[in-house]
């Protein structure tokens, strides 16, 4: 499982990665890349912190400067893999409460893999979005990536 995960966060890193840098060369970000860009790493940070059950600092729409999201997504990225490093117990149910208070339950596999799942679907919305900005996407395939 650990494999597995390292795996799917160094995809994840690497597309990330790659999209803030595109998004650094363009005179202007489309404003619902930005928002949706930001909402990918406010996201990866609030199920990296209900893992952990650590506090969460940021607000799930919460609008990050381009500037700090390379920071941003360090930071996720380097918390994702100590939690695939020094967890063995990948079935582990972790408690936590939702952003309208609702409280879940789910296993410390399935929130990792939603960080993958959730990155992916929103850096396919921001292909589309800047796309229909005039500006050409990279590609994120995980295919390409393997290649």
């Amino acid at each position: 499982m650990k494999v597995f995960f390292n795996h799917l966060f160094d995809y994840n890193f690497y597309c990330n990665k790659k999209l803030i840098e595109e998004c650094k060369k363009f005179d202007k970000v489309p404003d619902r890349s930005i928002e949706l860009f930001s909402h990918i790493l406010n996201a990866h940070h609030l199920w990296n912190s209900r893992i952990l059950t650590k506090p969460i600092s940021y607000k799930i729409w919460q609008i990050q400067p381009i500037s700090d999201w390379a920071d941003l997504h360090y930071d996720n990225q380097r918390t994702s893999f100590d939690i695939v490093t020094h967890t063995n117990e990948f079935e582990k149910r972790v408690d936590y409460e939702n952003t309208e208070g609702r409280l879940f339950t789910n296993t410390i596999q399935e929130l990792l893999f939603q960080v993958i799942n959730h990155s992916t679907h929103h850096r396919a919305q921001i292909a589309m979005d800047l796309r229909a900005n005039g500006l050409e996407p990279i590609n994120m395939d995980y295919a390409f990536y393997k290649r």
